[in-house]
């Protein structure tokens, strides 16, 4: 870490102003992101109902199931905190670990999500049988494949921070996945509340 610093042993103001530019510009793509969840969350509550199609909720999916899903999600965002309070503390080892932890429970919702779309389109309920399975499989597809590429992106930096440490840069790369993640999280409550639990009442 020493060529983060001049030769005061002061902090570089380029490695601050790379920070704050790097930062803001992640908070840009996560908005924009936002935008994209709402146009898919408007077009299912257009689309959902018996009237396109005759599918609801209640006939096609196990509330048990999401709820499961759901759980698993969540503790990913928590062991994702964690691991960010031991990179605080300098633990590389604690940092892995709780990433790690991370990194299983989200390729479990993942995993547990293919394998309900799978069993949907097995039922012939497929996206291409109505506009309210469409809009679902757009909806949930969507978080999931940002969820996919998280735990991707997940991988790389368990690997950088095994091999270099939590050096300045990895540390603002983690600090930006945990945004992501979370970020992720909220969406997902999001639908559960108004796919799932919602539709299911």
């Amino acid at each position: 870490m020493n060529d983060e610093f001049d030769q005061s042993g002061i902090l570089s103001v380029d490695h601050k102003s790379k920070d704050s530019t790097t930062v803001f510009g992640f908070w840009m793509y996560l908005m924009t992101d936002l935008v994209l969840f709402a146009s898919l969350f408007a077009t299912f509550a257009v689309l959902r109902g018996p009237e396109f199609g005759g599918a609801t909720i209640q006939n096609i999916f196990s509330l048990p199931y999401v709820l499961v899903e759901t759980i698993i999600l969540l503790t990913s965002s928590f062991t994702c905190g964690i691991a960010m309070l031991f990179a605080r503390e300098g633990s590389v080892r604690g940092t892995v670990l709780w990433l790690c932890a991370t990194l299983v429970l989200g390729a479990t919702f993942v995993g547990m999500e293919v394998s309900e779309f799978s069993n949907l389109i097995a039922r012939g309920q497929g996206p291409s049988k109505n506009g309210f399975l469409s809009a679902y499989f757009t909806l949930v597809g969507t978080h999931g494949t940002h969820v996919a590429i998280g735990l991707l992106w997940l991988l790389v930096l368990i690997i950088a921070i095994a091999r270099r440490g939590l050096s300045r840069g990895n540390m603002r790369k983690l600090a930006l996945f945990s945004m992501f993640w979370h970020f992720l999280d909220i969406v997902w409550i999001f639908i559960f509340t108004i796919v799932y639990l919602t539709g299911s009442l």
